[in-house]
């Protein structure tokens, strides 16, 4: 997998099991504290690794000629809502003055954040070098 993708998924991931965390303290997200900071600066990494990844993974399934180019592009088509979609919900939580454990955990169950999680799932899986398949012996 692309070093650019795998590190776009990672600070996605991190920023979301941080938010888990974070909103299971029952913060009420006063400005100035230590873990309000610390959450923003966790979204604030996401939306950089959220903004062009789709077109990460698209210079990816390019440089890697990957076969059925098609489904791939529809499928970057997906990418790119669910991004898209995620990046508004998280704009929104980093516009507020104060980030509440509530407000959090209302990010995390946004449907949006999800599906991108769950895309990055798939995209992760599908870019792993994939063993070739034997050909199983025929008796003669």
């Amino acid at each position: 997998m692309g070093e650019d993708i795998s590190a776009r998924c990672e600070a996605i991931e991190k920023c979301y099991e941080f938010m888990l965390a974070y909103a299971g303290q029952g913060l009420g997200g006063n400005e100035g504290s230590a873990s309000s900071a610390q959450v923003r600066d966790y979204l604030e990494r996401a939306v950089d690794a959220i903004s062009g990844l789709a077109d990460a993974y698209a210079a990816v399934v390019k440089r890697e000629s990957l076969n059925l180019a098609g489904r791939y592009s529809a499928f970057l088509g997906v990418l790119e809502r669910d991004a898209r979609d995620s990046l508004a919900a998280i704009d929104l939580v980093l516009a507020q003055n104060t980030i509440s454990s509530q407000l959090i955990d209302n990010l995390n169950a946004s449907i949006h954040l999800r599906a991108l999680l769950t895309d990055l799932f798939l995209i992760d899986e599908i870019l792993k070098p994939q063993p070739t398949r034997e050909k199983p012996a025929t008796a003669e």
